[in-house]
């Protein structure tokens, strides 16, 4: 039982190395790596070795597909070119399980050294994530030396050499096996090194090769898994690939006698074989697909079909989950679809004026319906924000993820305070044929014109963080609140001269010229966090005399 703790310990080791390598790798290079797959989707061979390339760094075929599949999703590649990417991711793991089947472990109490030290001393750095990417490196390496020396033992239990003889009888089997462990371990290189050392002490050759097809099919099917929740363009990139691997593992037992005819008299090892089978395996796999792109991404958009009105002119979603990997990444992401609520925000608080003169109950309806859609990006982009481990942010980072969460709050209140005064100017003006006084309406239009010039500058401060353009917003708020007195002092001295307009929309007047002067508070907050990392933020408003006399 200790023997069999031993190589489960040491496979949980293996890939746990593997996700820190794939995470390290995202966090240190990730906004280039997707550059790299963005922009080299010219013809169908760059973008294969743009996907060769990105996964042997990365070391994780279903990472390079989220991403690919995420910018299919946002129409930014073609999907025959992403299918062209994942030919050539698979390769790249595949040359990455060749490099790691060499006895290289005395790299491995060197890298966790180095890395570790990096990682500590570093942390929340680009250098500290590359240490990150050592301790993982460190930790296959030591991993893949546990599980040699743990299979050697267990090899002379007799009940585990009858359960392994009986597995050798049946291909199939194997598949199923091999695509379970990989889809469990998130990790087909895992299963690969594991199955190669297997092959040497354990089972025989065939069975190690059934276990290598399986792996390959069973990280297929962990990319279709992982997008299950995301669009349908999303989807459609790992359905592809999918179809590539079930397509290869069926060719494939047909192609192994003559393989091992060939590759054999060359190569005795066994584990040498099944590494060397594993990059057979996905070679031919991408030059005989290479050129079935496109009919392959038609099948695909016939077994997973875009819904009407999806097309590539439909508003891109922004919260790319694959983008989690890369903080920096993620939070640009974020602060995309924040600057979209803050779009429709603006929608609702210019159709306000257009309601209050044109009386018209259909507008405000369909205006108010739009804070629904303020609420549900709000929720959105909060649940994807909170995904990003605030561990992982520099400071810099860090600030920006607050900045964003209070600039959503900020347009969720906003939303909701138009949608009370939409819903006030149709009860207390449209159903009751009221209207403003010529000169109310003139106090109402100008203050509205200044919220809206105020909201521009807002999202401007919010999108480039300009201390100027900030310190401009906040003596908004003042001279906005000016005019709020003013006009509220003039309504009352209109009712004073007993105007009748203005003592009919009196309570509406007032509390629509307070509200505009709330949602102008909403705005100018935006400026605050920017001015108080600049240092240019007083603690206090109070005068120096009143605080004085206060503590006094």
């Amino acid at each position: 039982m200790k023997h069999l703790l031993d190589l489960l310990a040491a496979v949980a080791l293996l890939v746990w190395g593997t996700h820190l390598v794939r995470t390290g790798v995202l966090r240190v290079f990730g906004s280039n790596l997707r550059q790299i797959l963005a922009t080299s989707t010219g013809n169908r061979f760059t973008a294969a070795l743009s996907g060769l390339g990105v996964t042997a760094l990365v070391q994780s075929s279903t990472a390079t597909a989220l991403i690919t599949g995420s910018f299919v999703g946002r129409g930014l590649i073609a999907l025959p070119a992403a299918l062209a990417v994942m030919l050539g991711a698979d390769i790249g793991t595949s040359l990455m399980a060749v490099l790691f089947h060499f006895d290289l472990s005395w790299l491995s109490p060197l890298f966790i050294l180095i890395g570790v030290t990096l990682f500590i001393s570093r942390q929340g750095t680009q250098v500290g994530d590359f240490g990150r990417v050592l301790i993982g490196l460190g930790l296959m390496l030591l991993a893949l030396r546990l599980v040699s020396a743990s299979t050697s033992v267990l090899t002379q239990n007799p009940a585990v050499q009858l359960m392994l003889e009986s597995l050798g009888s049946d291909l199939l089997l194997e598949i199923l096996l091999g695509a379970t462990l990989a889809v469990l371990s998130y990790s087909s290189l895992a299963v690969v090194l594991l199955s190669a050392t297997l092959a040497t002490q354990v089972v025989g050759l065939d069975v190690a090769l059934g276990l290598v097809l399986g792996a390959n099919l069973g990280s297929g099917l962990l990319a279709v898994i992982t997008t299950a929740k995301s669009g349908i363009s999303t989807r459609q990139v790992p359905l592809g690939n999918l179809l590539f691997k079930v397509l290869g593992v069926a060719i494939a037992p047909w192609l192994i006698p003559f393989w091992l005819q060939l590759v054999q008299p060359l190569v005795q090892d066994p584990a040498t074989l099944t590494v060397l089978f594993h990059l057979s395996f996905n070679l031919m796999v991408g030059m005989v697909f290479i050129g079935l792109t496109r009919p392959i991404a038609r099948m695909v958009d016939r077994l997973l079909p875009l819904q009407a009105g999806n097309s590539p002119l439909d508003r891109p979603k922004h919260l790319d989950p694959s983008a989690l990997a890369t903080p920096s990444l993620a939070i640009s992401c974020a602060a995309r679809e924040a600057m979209h609520q803050a779009d429709i925000v603006e929608t609702m608080l210019r159709g306000v004026v257009t309601v209050i003169k044109t009386n018209d109950l259909k507008l405000a309806q369909d205006l108010r319906k739009l804070d629904d859609t303020v609420d549900s990006l709000y929720s959105s982009i909060k649940y994807y924000l909170t995904k990003i481990s605030r561990q992982q942010l520099s400071e810099e980072e860090g600030r920006r993820w607050t900045d964003i969460i209070s600039f959503t709050i900020n347009m969720e209140q906003i939303g909701d305070t138009v949608e009370r005064v939409l819903l006030d100017i149709e009860d207390k003006k449209i159903r009751k044929g009221r209207d403003f006084s010529e000169a109310g309406m003139a106090e109402i239009t100008d203050l509205h014109s200044r919220l809206i010039d105020n909201l521009r500058l807002g999202m401007s401060v919010f999108l480039n963080g300009n201390v100027r353009d900030a310190q401009r917003l906040l003596e908004e708020k003042v001279r906005f609140r000016d005019m709020e007195r003013e006009y509220a002092a003039t309504h009352l001295n209109r009712l004073s001269d007993q105007s009748m307009q203005s003592m009919d929309t009196s309570a509406l007047h007032l509390d629509l010229i307070s509200d505009l002067k709330r949602i102008n508070s909403h705005i100018c907050s935006i400026a605050y966090p920017i001015l108080d990392s600049a240092g240019v933020l007083a603690p206090s408003r109070l005068r120096p005399a009143v605080e004085a006399s206060e503590r006094t």
